[in-house]
């Protein structure tokens, strides 16, 4: 067995045991090499040293159990964070973001071993994601609003659900015969979760023009002023634009920010902007605003 098929096996060794004490000696074991020689083959393989590694699988299996509803708490428990404090600090300085923000977009399947046999690129419908930045003042929206909760993945129904209610009951109508609006496109937009009930904002709105007058049977708030990272996604038809908006929101956690150097903004919302390109039969395109720092780690 050469080199690259020992590490692979480590991989696959390190996943079926992520809950369990792995250590270099353990591992090293498992090769059949002295610690010495596996911890330098490791990082030469790899790219990591061995606790790296192992503590970038754990988080990478605690963002998958974020879907599943369980307590923040219980999951950095299961996989070895003494504090959700440690693990929250851990799991921003990975993903760029705190868990909670990270399940209130992406729904994780389970991680698999990387393949060390194949050097690759993430792509999404052939294109390589990268975004530009912008610095925006802050954006004051009129539109409406619901009240949701990741807790057992009741986001990723009733937000979608939101949106059907907004378009086929009349409000898209009703919203865009206003005369205090300033632009027509759309905004979708998550305000930050309440850390006691779990429970955020979701907010479909437009600009207003400065000093309209907007009546009280619409919502308005304002998202504060921050740089972005903003990606389009993959132009799509109209039956896998909602696909190719997912796969860039897991593109952007899963991928894009453990590499880039940036991290979500504290106290800063994401949002998704539907502009004219939203309304073709083919090519359809949304832009995804999200609000990042240069990171700390």
């Amino acid at each position: 067995m050469d080199t690259v098929e020992t590490l692979q096996g480590i991989l696959e060794f390190i996943d079926e045991n992520i809950t369990e004490n792995i250590s270099p000696d353990i591992l090293a074991a498992q090769a059949g090499y002295s610690t010495w020689h596996f911890s330098r083959v490791f990082q030469w393989g790899t790219g990591y040293s061995v606790m790296t590694y192992v503590r970038n699988r754990r988080l990478a299996f605690a963002a998958h159990e974020l879907s599943s509803g369980k307590r923040i708490l219980d999951i950095s428990v299961e996989y070895g964070f003494e504090t959700h404090s440690g693990f929250s600090k851990a799991f921003r300085r990975y993903y760029g973001c705190s868990p909670g923000t990270y399940r209130l977009h992406v729904d994780c399947g389970r991680p698999f071993p990387p393949s060390l046999t194949c050097t690759y690129k993430y792509f999404i419908g052939g294109i390589v994601m990268e975004p530009k930045f912008v610095t925006l003042h802050a954006i004051k929206l009129a539109g409406y609003a619901i009240k949701t909760t990741s807790t057992g993945g009741e986001n990723s129904t009733a937000i979608p659900a939101f949106w059907d209610d907004y378009m086929s009951g009349g409000k898209m109508e009703k919203l865009h015969s206003e005369n205090f609006i300033k632009k027509h496109d759309e905004y979708g937009v998550c305000f930050p979760e309440d850390p006691t009930t779990g429970e955020f904002e979701y907010v479909i709105g437009v600009e207003p023009k400065a000093g309209a007058k907007i009546a009280d049977e619409f919502h308005v708030c304002e998202v504060p002023p921050a740089t972005y990272a903003v990606f389009s996604t993959p132009p799509s038809d109209a039956k896998n634009f909602v696909a190719a908006i997912q796969g860039t929101w897991n593109y952007i956690f899963n991928e894009w920010f453990p590499k880039s150097g940036f991290e979500y903004a504290p106290g800063c919302n994401d949002f998704e902007l539907y502009d004219d390109r939203c309304m073709l039969d083919e090519g359809k395109i949304c832009d995804i605003y999200i609000p990042v720092v240069k990171s700390q780690k």
